[in-house]
């Protein structure tokens, strides 16, 4: 059985950290917790992103010498739980940081928030719900 405060990473590839940095960190608000920060032959480039203190990740990564295109489909979501209408100055510094509104494949996105894709394509979704 997995406990409620195991940690969680979830990792997928990127074109270009810089632009997930911006997006992501930036824009969103996340903290960088790691990066590589030189390029080492045989390994992969990461940059890891999320709460400051939270129990969970995303681990970004690009393979400079076999790098992987991303491949999102309209249901692969990111969402998060605001528990009121996402803000338009932070809308605004999403698509500023490279994202693209869209339109959710889901229909009760639309009505309960925000879609925005990252500049990998990968889907943030800005809830206006709780979860609880």
């Amino acid at each position: 059985m997995i406990a409620a405060d195991t940690h969680v990473r979830v990792a997928r590839p990127s074109r270009d950290l810089a632009a997930a940095e911006r997006f992501y960190v930036q824009a969103l608000g996340l903290a960088v917790l790691w990066r590589t920060t030189e390029r080492v032959p045989g390994e992969h480039d990461l940059l890891m992103v999320g709460p400051e203190g939270g129990r969970w990740h995303f681990e970004l990564t690009h393979d400079p010498e076999h790098p992987l295109e991303p491949t999102p489909t309209v249901d692969d979501l990111f969402v998060v739980y605001l528990g009121r209408p996402a803000d338009q100055e932070l809308i605004d510094r999403l698509l500023a940081a490279g994202g693209t509104r869209v339109p959710a494949h889901n229909p009760y996105w639309d009505v309960h928030g925000v879609t925005v894709a990252d500049p990998d394509g990968y889907r943030l979704v800005l809830c206006s719900r709780s979860w609880s």
